[in-house]
This record gives structure tokens, sequence and C-alpha cells, in this order.
């Protein structure tokens, strides 16, 4: 009998824990069934709100299930022969659901929040399973196939009319056709027999996206349709036919996409076979799965871990002044723990950090900032640590790091994609790719602009270089809404020896930015400087800072595109959704 008390409150709590998931997943789906109305209506602002929205549900949901798990189970909601229990009961739940994998990541969530976990407890959470490398075929329901009967442009029209709007198209016909032309400048078309798209479409920002395949007698193209809807009626903007360009659009620098389908496997192992490069754990959180994203990133550094020597190093480049950076050389992720103490002339609060860690985690990061995973109580045998780097962290980083036997445990830190720090880059680089770089890099201060964000420190070592040669920033200390900035001009003085003060002899207020003093910050030279200044000689000045902040006075929100320019199929088109007195539509560069 005492026994059957005990399976009677592990299935009470299993109930609970099951109701909050599904919680979640009802909360989540609603948020992004709107993705499709707010696209229709043109309504920017509203899916904006819901970008961030929908980012709080998850901690919502496990926070009301910890809270009527305790009120239903009293003591016994901490005790660990019971959610040993419920995890079985748990697990017979979610076997028959498309979205198991996300269920165990909800369920070890509530079990960490009730024990603190420092590690893994293979008593009360699901374990990792063994990633398969397998690139699967589409799984039944998630596609649909358009025959090539004849014209290119028929097919297209066919699968372009499949994807129905509320709204209008512009110009179906037209936007079949140069769709055609442009698989005509870069296939065999001789070769291609079907298009592919899934049925699912992609919602982000001011776009929607349909993603699939041309099917052809060799091997299959990655085939992306960028849809924009400029005033009132759907048109198609771009078309992207490689791996590289699709794999930019899901950058792990951009927000999170919209995306409604049942089982989220089946449309990540899908996205796996256009973009086999990319990691499992960034197709999840790209389809706005972020906490199994980091599930499946933390199982895929214990697998590094388990199959190699490797061991965690001080990443290269300069030493930050507000993080401890190290690296696993195999593995393309940095972690970043914060200093117990900043050195001068930092006076940023460790509060004030992790605020913009959550700013950036919320905010639209239009391709340039780069997303950061945040983990808590996390632990690594000692002797996978180089020595100097394990010095350095119980130096400066104790308070966050410490040993415990043959383990170091960490209470906090960020991971990050690892990029080539730009003053690095631009040591090594050719020439042209080099002024490739410089030109970018004034493009992620406009990019950044454009979404109401200033990044404060705008030294070299701050930007990266990703592997398409994408510009992206990652220090946020001193990172701010560029609207709650104060662009200056440097006052001028009658007195000589003012210009020969050690200080300022001017008043600076905390938010007073003077941007004729970002030629010196930059520390370019050269041919460098006058690349820069062809392309972005406006930055160093208040004029541009005043337009961009005046854009977002009003409320506009901008385009930024995830492709080249080239890749538009109406360049040159007037754009209703930028006044005549705005700044220019920003334009995304890529490789």
């Amino acid at each position: 009998m005492p026994g059957d008390r005990a399976g009677s409150w592990a299935e009470q709590g299993a109930v609970v824990l099951w109701g909050a998931f599904q919680s979640y997943r009802s909360r989540f789906a609603g948020i992004t069934a709107r993705a499709r109305r707010h696209f229709e209506r043109r309504d920017w602002s509203a899916a904006q709100r819901d970008s961030a929205r929908r980012l709080d549900v998850y901690g919502e949901c496990v926070a009301e299930g910890m809270n009527l798990l305790h009120a239903r189970l009293g003591a016994l909601a901490l005790d660990r022969s019971t959610w040993h229990d419920m995890r079985e009961r748990f697990r017979l739940a979610a076997s028959d659901r498309g979205d198991l994998e996300l269920a165990e990541t909800f369920f070890n969530s509530c079990a960490r929040r009730a024990f603190h976990t420092i590690g893994v407890d293979p008593d009360v959470e699901f374990l990792a399973v063994t990633e398969s490398d397998a690139m699967e075929p589409a799984p039944a329901g998630l596609t649909h196939e358009f025959p090539r009967e004849d014209r290119l442009d028929g097919m297209v029209r066919h699968g372009l009319e499949h994807h129905a709007f509320g709204v209008a198209w512009d110009d179906l016909e037209g936007d079949a056709r140069r769709v055609a032309a442009s698989i005509v400048a870069e296939a065999d078309v001789r070769r291609i027999r079907a298009l592919e798209l899934a049925r699912p479409v992609f919602y982000r920002g001011k776009a929607a996206y349909l993603v699939g395949r041309l099917l052809t007698d060799g091997a299959a193209m990655p085939f992306l349709l960028a849809l924009r809807n400029p005033a009132g009626k759907i048109v198609v903007d771009a078309v992207l036919m490689s791996e590289n360009e699709v794999s930019i659009v899901f950058s792990f620098a951009r927000s999170y996409f919209f995306v409604g389908h049942d089982r989220p496997r089946d449309v990540v192992d899908y996205l796996r076979v256009l973009m086999p490069r990319k990691p499992l754990s960034e197709l999840y959180t790209a389809i706005g799965f972020h906490r199994h994203g980091k599930t499946e990133l933390f199982r895929s550094i214990l697998r590094h871990l388990a199959t190699t020597d490797d061991r965690f190093e001080i990443a290269p480049g300069q030493r930050g002044m507000v993080m401890c950076v190290f690296t696993l050389p195999g593995f393309d992720v940095v972690f970043k723990v914060i200093r117990d103490r900043f050195d001068p002339p930092k006076t940023v609060t460790h509060a004030e950090v992790r605020d913009k860690y959550r700013l950036v985690f919320r905010h639209d990061r239009a391709g340039r900032l780069v997303d950061a995973q945040q983990f808590e109580h996390l632990e690594f045998e000692r002797k996978r640590f180089a020595p100097e780097l394990l010095q350095e962290l119980l130096t400066l980083a104790g308070e966050t790091v410490r040993v415990e036997g043959d383990r170091v445990v960490f209470r906090h830190l960020y991971t990050e994609r690892r990029l080539r720090p730009l003053d690095l880059y631009l040591r090594e680089a050719d020439p042209a790719s080099a002024r490739d770089a410089v030109t970018d890099y004034g493009q992620v201060l406009r990019d950044l602009a454009a979404t109401n964000i200033f990044p404060g420190d705008m030294l070299l070592k701050n930007f990266g270089v990703s592997r398409h040669g994408r510009l992206i920033f990652y220090d946020y200390d001193e990172l701010a809404p560029l609207s709650e900035c104060r662009f200056r001009e440097l006052p001028q003085s009658s007195d000589d020896d003012d210009g020969l003060a050690g200080e300022p002899w001017y008043y600076v207020g905390e938010r007073d930015i003077f941007p004729e003093e970002f030629r010196t910050f930059l520390g370019l030279k050269g041919d460098l400087l006058q690349t820069f200044l062809a392309h972005h000689e406006e930055l160093l000045g208040v004029a541009f800072w005043h337009r961009m902040q005046e854009v977002h006075r009003r409320g506009e929100v901008l385009d930024i595109y995830p492709y080249r320019s080239s890749r538009r199929l109406r360049r040159g088109a007037s754009d209703p959704d930028v006044a005549s007195e705005s700044p220019p539509r920003i334009q995304e560069s890529a490789p």
C-alpha cells in the first residue's frame, strides 16, 4: 500500500508537469500563428512585440508548473524518488508525441529548478540520446512537390499559388517569370524535374519565406523564396539557391522564425538537408525552440569531450576587461564568464552586463548581434582545462568558478558561436578581403542603428568575422538603445591650452557620444581608413545618427535584408515603407 500511495503522488506530479508542458506548447503555437496575420496586415510593430513575448512563455509555464506541483505534492515536490517515478510516468505521456524532445527538455527544466542541479542528474532528468547524422528524406506531409510539366515559370507559379495569403499577389505571373529567370542563370535547367517546398511558411520581421529544394536528376539544390508585403500586396523579393545564402538567412545572429508545425524535429531534419553544416542546436533555436536548442548544444559539448582529447583554452585575441573568454579548439563555440571586477575604464556592474545580454536576447539582432546562450550550474572535468586558463578563471572570476575535487564548477556562463576577432583578421587577410571586412564593419553600425542599437565600444576586437565573411558584434557591456544616446558635435574652444589638457575641458554626460572621435577609436590607418571613409564617412558626423533616432521616434520598422541586394528581383522599385526624408533602406552585405 505505501508503494501504491507513492505511485499516486508521482502520477499526480506527472499530470501537473504534463499540463504545464501542454500549456507551453499551446501558448507558443498561438503566438506563432499570429505571424501570418501580422504579415498580411503589415503590422510590423505587433510582429516585434510577439517576437519578444514568445520568448517569455517557456519560463512562465515552468514557473506555473512548479508552483502547482508544490501546492499539490507539498514536501514530495522535492523528493528525489518521487521525481524519478514522475519521469517514467511523464515519458509514457509523451511517448507518442511529435514533440517528445521538447517535452523531455521541459521536464528537465522543472527538475533542475527543483534541485538546483549542477551538471546532469541521471536519476531525475532525461539523458542525451545519440545524435543521428543521417540526412533523412522529407517526412511525409511536411513538403509538397510541384512537378515540372513544361515551363519553369509554370512550376514556380504553382508553388506560389499553393501558398496563398489573405491578400493578393502583386504580380504573380511576373514574379514566376523572374524566379524562373534566376533559376536559369544558376542551374542546368535541363535536369530540373520538380520544385519541393515545405508546407509551413517561415515568418520573421517584415518577411515570409518559402523554404525548399529544386529536385534534379542529380543533387537537389536549396531553394528559398523571400516574400515581402510592401504595400498591401505580396511580392517575391528574392530567390536564394545556395547553402551559404540559405544559411545566412538562418544565421545565429538573427531573431527566431515563426513557423507552425506539430513536429519540430521534422522541420529541423528538413533544414539539415538544406544546411548540413548547421548544428542541430542552432536549427532548433532558429525556429523558436531556444531552450531545447540549449539542450542540444550542451549535449554536443559533452559528446565532443567524450570523443576527443580537446582541452579548454584561453581564447585567442585581446583579453577582455569584463569577461574571461575560453574555447575548445575543435568546437565552434566560445565560453564567456563575467569577471569578479572590471578593469578601468569600465564602470558597468555585473547586473548591468547581464541586462545587456537579456536586451540582445529579446531584440531584433539584424544578423549583426551574436546569439548568446546563458547556462547555470555546469561542471566539467578539471583535467580538461589548460593550467593557465584554470588559473585565470580562479583568479579573475573566483566568485563564479570554483574547483570541487576533480571537477570545475561554473555558477554562470554564456556560450556564443566562435568568430575570428576583426583585429586579428585584418592582420592576416589579403588586402582585398581586409577592405571588404572594413566596409562591412561600417555596415554593421548602420544595421544596428536601423534596429535602434548603438554598440558603445566600437573597437575592432569586439567584432568578429564569420565563416561567411560577415561581420558580427559580440561585446555587449556598453551596448545601448540608440534612442537613449545623445550624439553631440565636439565643442570648439578658443583657448589653445584646452586642447593640451589630459581630460575633456567640456562637460561629457553619461550618454554623450561624439561621432567625430570614432576615427580615433577605430584604429584604422592608411588604405583601410580610406576604404572606411569612402563608404561610411557620414558615420563620423551627428547628422546620420540624428536621422536614425528620428526614424525610431516615429515608430518606423526599417527593412534589413538577409541577402545581397543583387538577389532582389525588383531592384530600383519604390519603397512606400520609408519616407523620403528617412535614411536609405539598409542593405545587408553577404559573401
